[in-house]
């Protein structure tokens, strides 16, 4: 009984997995894949005319990741002005083929259309904002039987679009202190550094604090805590702080947006070299990052090491 059901099992699994029925031809060459990449070099050409001869009378336009776009999309008229904006309104505008994609034509038994889907890139420099563009994009087509193109639906982030759309104004995004607790325990940090009272500096940091050094190698590395006290007494063990002198004054950049924010300070530290009694001054600008909590739960020093090695 047993082997029976095996049996039957597997039978059951070949008659699944035999089952195939073709529905027509993928092509990666085709008429239409080239219709679509002239209409694709006139866009970024800014040559309305010519776009507008590549598509169909009827031709539509859709944005398939907007669900609010009127279901009418944009006619022959509209789409060929939109890319002219675009030539206008944008540096260094290009659209390329995605690194290792391609276009496909598809040609489907039943429809007397072809559908063609591509893979690209949208590049650019907004003129007036500076916003940068480099965005995918995915498009499905449909061209007709003249090799016109007939639809256009078009999947991309609208995030740079709307980066544009609010940088045209000028925006608040919250409130600059120059007197402010949190700038009160940057102080006390920095200065703690200086009385060799390591343990009540790193008190005014959260446990889950990250911490970044302009100088790694690894410009994205983040040190725990744990890791940046160990560097903290790799340089105590080569240099004595002497001094610290703090420059201007710092400021807390309190934003609207995250509802975080930030003490930006400026700092002259200066050291003794133990090895030889030099005395080294080096300037160093910190961005401390702190929580509602008034912990710091990030550091980013910028400074040059390379003073440190000075003869």
């Amino acid at each position: 009984m047993k082997k029976t059901i095996v049996i039957v099992v597997l039978m059951a699994t070949c008659l699944t997995f035999g089952q195939k029925k073709k529905n027509g031809t993928i092509y990666v060459e085709h008429p239409a894949i080239t219709v679509i990449e002239a209409m694709t070099q006139a866009r970024v050409s800014g040559d309305a005319a010519k776009v507008a001869s590549y598509l169909a009378d009827d031709f539509k336009c859709f944005n398939g990741t907007n669900p609010n776009e009127p279901e009418s999309g944009k006619d022959k008229a509209a789409f060929a002005a939109e890319n002219k904006w675009m030539f206008d309104n944008v540096d260094y505008y290009s659209i390329s083929r995605s690194k290792g994609a391609y276009p496909d034509a598809l040609e489907y038994k039943e429809d007397k259309v072809v559908w063609v889907q591509t893979w690209e890139n949208m590049k650019g420099l907004h003129k007036t904002t500076g916003v940068k563009i480099n965005m995918p994009v995915h498009c499905l087509y449909i061209v007709n039987k003249d090799n016109k193109i007939q639809t256009m639906m078009v999947y991309s982030t609208s995030k740079v679009a709307d980066e544009i759309g609010q940088s045209l104004t000028d925006r608040k995004n919250g409130t600059i202190y120059n007197h402010h607790d949190n700038i009160n325990t940057v102080r006390k940090v920095i200065y703690s550094y200086e009385f060799k009272d390591f343990d009540k500096a790193y008190s005014y940091f959260d446990e889950k604090a990250t911490f970044q050094d302009i100088n790694s190698l690894d410009i994205n590395k983040e040190n725990t805590l744990a890791e940046n006290k160990a560097n903290d007494k790799g340089l105590t063990d080569n240099f004595e702080i002497e001094s610290i002198v703090q420059v201007g004054y710092p400021d807390y950049l309190k934003y609207e947006l995250g509802d975080d924010g930030a003490v930006l300070s400026w700092w002259k530290f200066n050291f003794i070299r133990k090895s030889d009694k030099k005395a080294i001054t080096v300037p160093i600008h910190f961005s401390h990052g702190f929580n509602k909590a008034g912990k710091i739960i990030s550091e980013t020093a910028y400074y040059n090491a390379k003073l440190l090695e000075a003869k």
